[in-house]
């Protein structure tokens, strides 16, 4: 059929742009177009091999082959199709694993069943090399599209390109139209401040309760380089170090609200320490019954507003951080049917009440955030995701917070 299909390999077409525009090969140094980048690749197409596209094929890695943010919004694109192979981590570096096999089957698969007279390869493995000789003996033009090698050199397979009928080159000028290196790399947030009043706090006394147990814990553990004597049962033993004073542990802390019976007077002021860019604030222990009554977005959600939200989570939300954070105070502020919710959470400031902060990471999971964390977003990403939530609350509510003198 007199038509043309382009195959992507994006790993190679993301990494040598990154390459190319930010001296390194991670596709996290660039901001990409997806919309754009499609279309470009579309016009390339159709004029370089003078035929109508029929498809564009997207093949990427993913963790556990969960489509992330850009291949969700890849694959509802018009006349674009996702193909997803395996990412694993080896030794340090990032590897894919299945794209090439899923390039090249699908690659062979048709031009064998000439559903196209041209492909365009957007790729520089050397491992396409006989699905591309399969491709040309069933008839169908091959060309092979390289990006700009940053040094000027080939950054494909000699071999792929001897073979292509067609050779062309993305230069930096096609690329920019839809790729741009990232001013500032890394997270949106800045890393926390050093606190000078964690030296306060950990020289400040211990409650008996405490104290009594970090010398226990003390007693159990050998000082490094000291042989403990051994125990009845053969496990080594050293006793207490009198006037010894541990770090205190959350359980050491907890035992300040502990039940009655064990501590028949717990001090009544007893509070936990939370930071935030403000500076070290004390609050309750236990959340307020306002806090406990906060309404969750999915309280506020109907089902067609659910729906939206799918699709605008597909289409439109990036999945960075901080702006997950203000996509979700957007909607649970716009939503709220009592505004007064607004000001009380906004006099909680730092701390977003357990409900609404607990849905809120299970909202930015969905971005992806969780891989390869142990099930655990990175602590940044945290700081970053409430981040734009508060910012987003303080532009609905025109609070303007200030950072601490001295930070």
């Amino acid at each position: 059929m007199d038509r043309c299909i382009v195959l992507v390999d994006a790993g190679y077409l993301l990494g040598a742009a990154a390459s190319l525009l930010a001296g390194e090969p991670s596709r996290s140094r660039i901001t990409v177009d997806h919309t754009a980048l499609i279309q470009g690749l579309r016009e390339r197409a159709e004029a370089d091999t003078r035929q109508p596209l029929l498809r564009i094929y997207w093949f990427d890695g993913a963790p556990d082959r969960v489509p992330q943010p850009e291949h969700r919004r890849l694959r509802v694109m018009p006349r674009v199709t996702v193909r997803l192979g395996a990412l694993t981590r080896s030794d340090g570096r990032w590897a894919q694993k299945g794209v090439d096999a899923a390039m090249h089957a699908e690659l062979t698969e048709l031009a064998r069943n000439r559903a196209c007279s041209d492909i365009v390869l957007v790729t520089g493995d050397g491992d396409l090399l006989p699905g591309m000789m399969a491709a040309k003996e069933h008839g169908v033009a091959v060309h092979l599209w390289a990006v700009q090698a940053a040094d000027g050199d080939y950054n494909q397979s000699e071999d792929l390109v001897a073979e292509a009928d067609e050779r062309r080159v993305l230069d930096r000028a096609w690329i920019t139209q839809a790729v741009r290196p990232k001013e500032h790399p890394g997270t949106c947030a800045p890393p926390p401040a050093p606190r000078p009043e964690i030296a306060a706090i950990l020289s400040a006394p211990l409650p008996e309760s405490a104290l009594a147990a970090a010398a226990e814990r003390t007693a159990r553990e050998p000082r490094q380089g000291e042989q403990a004597p051994a125990g009845q049962n053969g496990t080594t033993e050293r006793p207490a170090a009198s006037g010894t004073k541990g770090v205190p542990t959350p359980k050491d802390l907890a035992a300040l609200r502990g039940p009655a019976a064990a501590h028949p007077q717990p001090p009544a002021s007893a509070t936990l320490r939370w930071s935030s860019d403000k500076g070290w604030v004390d609050r309750p222990a236990t959340e307020s019954a306002e806090a406990a009554s906060m309404p969750t977005l999915a309280q506020l959600t109907t089902a067609e507003q659910r729906w939206a939200d799918r699709e605008e989570d597909i289409t439109t939300v990036g999945g960075d951080p901080y702006e997950v954070g203000q996509v979700f105070a957007r909607r649970w502020v716009e939503r709220l049917g009592d505004q007064s919710h607004i000001q009380k959470l906004s006099a909680m400031y730092p701390r977003i009440p357990h409900r609404v902060d607990g849905e809120l990471l299970r909202y930015a999971a969905r971005f992806g955030l969780l891989a390869h964390k142990d099930d655990q977003i990175d602590e940044r990403d945290r700081y970053a995701i409430r981040a734009g939530f508060w910012r987003e609350l303080d532009l609905r509510t025109g609070t303007e917070r200030t950072a601490p003198s001295g930070e």
